[in-house]
């Protein structure tokens, strides 16, 4: 009865299943959960180790049999469904992903941590370091384990409907918040890239023409159309980008002073010998210290990709090595980087992106370029990940999403355009570094970093234990609720706090005119 009905819904929606939306896939009952082995088990041996894997409801049809809940024969069927296509996305071995990871991680943004650090004190910006890392490392393996759960997981709109009750609205809102972070992550990379232009020219062409170039550079690398592909560029990315901070922090250390150096500058702060602060200065307002923190957040919180990656994994249960490999690599090379920079620069010399608090013009332009293939390919990332989610839906089940055709690759490259004329008019309004780092981190941040992924563990363990999973599962069920708990309510602090702090800092910048205004020409050179 329940097929007659799916057959007469997929009528009415051009004969095709896979165009329905996730809530009309969904069957009129609620099924059972669905004991599945998260790490690879089958339901005997994983219920052996006491630990249950249930689904939160019933399974998403998107062409596979309702029979196929097991998440390892659910991953093995997608492969073999896109076997005889051209174009194939379940190709990504764990190497390949801990490479996307690192492009990802390991980029500009690590450079605003001695900005972060002058601000909230070296000592307490260490403790900030290793506290979010951790948290973002739990986090990302809730994220992991729930796509194991429901391996047809696409994305994160996905995610976020099936974990809010199948609410259609959901998918909706995330969608939206999804496509404008991505979409301001690009932005971004097309503010410093402007940047980088403007310093290595002395200004020769006008900013928004710098922009422009920027812009076109990173539409025509997004072309490539799976993360198989960009993984190879990836890895070329991370490798330079770490190339770069190194010699920021070698260069900070051999040169003899930083940028500005005695100089008084423009608020007569600029004198004296580098002060490195253990812990936050006297004084220091909410708005700074929440900037800086919100810096350091958005440096860590990615889980936004991580569901689209998984997807594209031939091997989803290797997924925890690429993201421990990432972590380890990720604490030691920005607290090392970040402390070492700021040690030598100092709380008056500081810049955000720190290139610019080297006093050596030539170890500037040496140590920036170096960040080339990063300003460029992590835009590009995005953009990809942006452009998929757009794509898939609009070609699920059309020979356009696996083969080589006009229709399917003009598409791909019109969506590209467009996220790509958006992230130019966002480079253009928040003309500045730290401020839009911190305006993504508490917009965006706060639900893809640390909201969604609390509620999706309570959802995962009231699947498992029932009702009551709190004090079925003794001490480790209670201190996981109060654990995630908690990281719903950062979120909440981050998206309330966070903004005020974000937005009052803009207005103050822009009274200060420390920046310049929308649309210039003037130069932001370091």
């Amino acid at each position: 009865m329940a097929l007659d009905k799916k057959s007469t819904v997929a009528a009415n929606h051009g004969g095709d299943v896979n165009n329905l939306p996730l809530d009309e896939k969904r069957e009129p009952h609620r099924d059972p959960p669905l004991q599945t082995g998260v790490y690879g088990y089958d339901v005997e041996a994983t219920q052996e180790r006491g630990r249950k894997m249930s689904r939160i409801g019933g399974p998403k049809t998107i062409g596979l049999a309702d029979s196929d809940a097991d998440s390892v024969m659910s991953v093995g069927k997608q492969k073999e469904m896109e076997a005889a296509n051209s174009i194939k996305y379940r190709t990504c071995s764990w190497q390949k992903t801990a490479a996307l990871l690192f492009s990802e991680y390991i980029c500009l943004a690590i450079m605003s941590f001695p900005y972060s650090y002058s601000v909230l004190g070296l000592v307490p910006g260490l403790i900030v370091t290793i506290v979010v890392a951790a948290l973002v490392l739990y986090t990302s393996l809730i994220v992991w384990e729930f796509c194991m759960r429901h391996p047809e997981i696409r994305d994160v709109c996905d995610l976020g409907q099936m974990l809010y009750y199948g609410w259609r609205w959901v998918w909706y809102a995330t969608a939206v918040m999804f496509l404008l972070n991505n979409t301001f992550i690009q932005g971004l990379h097309v503010l410093i890239g402007a940047k980088y232009l403007n310093t290595m020219t002395n200004g020769s062409v006008c900013t928004v023409g710098f922009s422009a170039i920027m812009a076109v550079i990173s539409w025509v690398c997004s072309l490539p159309r799976t993360f198989d592909t960009l993984s190879k560029l990836a890895t070329l990315s991370a490798f330079f980008t770490f190339v770069s901070v190194l010699l920021a922090a070698v260069f900070a250390g051999i040169e003899d002073h930083p940028k500005g150096y005695n100089t008084g500058g423009p608020t007569g702060k600029l004198v004296g010998e580098p002060t490195v602060l253990v812990v936050a200065a006297a004084g220091t307002t909410f708005v700074g210290g929440m900037n800086a923190f919100l810096n350091i957040s958005y440096t860590f919180i990615g889980q936004i990709t991580l569901p689209s990656f998984i997807a594209e994994m031939k091997e989803p249960k290797d997924f925890p090595k690429a993201l421990w490999a990432v972590t380890i690599a990720e604490i030691i090379v920005f607290s090392l980087v970040g402390a070492i920079v700021y040690a030598y620069t100092g709380t008056q010399y500081n810049t955000a992106p720190a290139f610019g608090s080297l006093g050596n013009e030539l170890y500037l332009k040496v140590s920036f370029s170096f960040m080339i293939p990063t300003l460029i390919f992590l835009g590009v990332l995005y953009a990809s990940v942006s452009a998929r989610f757009i794509f898939f839906r609009v070609f699920e089940g059309t020979r356009h999403k696996g083969e080589h055709t006009v229709v399917g690759w003009a598409s791909w490259a019109g969506i590209l355009a467009i996220t790509w004329v958006v992230a130019f008019i966002v480079a253009e309004v928040i003309p500045f570094f730290s401020d839009l780092l911190s305006l993504m981190s508490s917009l965006f941040d706060s639900f893809f970093g640390f909201i969604f992924w609390g509620t999706a563990y309570i959802r995962m363990r009231k699947a498992d234990y029932g009702d009551g999973w709190v004090t079925k599962r003794g001490i480790r069920g209670i201190a996981g609720f109060i654990l995630n708990v908690f990281i719903i309510l950062i979120g909440f602090f981050m998206l309330t706090a966070g903004t005020y702090a974000t937005v009052q800092s803009i207005i103050d910048n822009y009274k200060a005119g420390i920046v310049g205004g929308v649309f210039t020409c003037k130069s932001n050179a370091l």
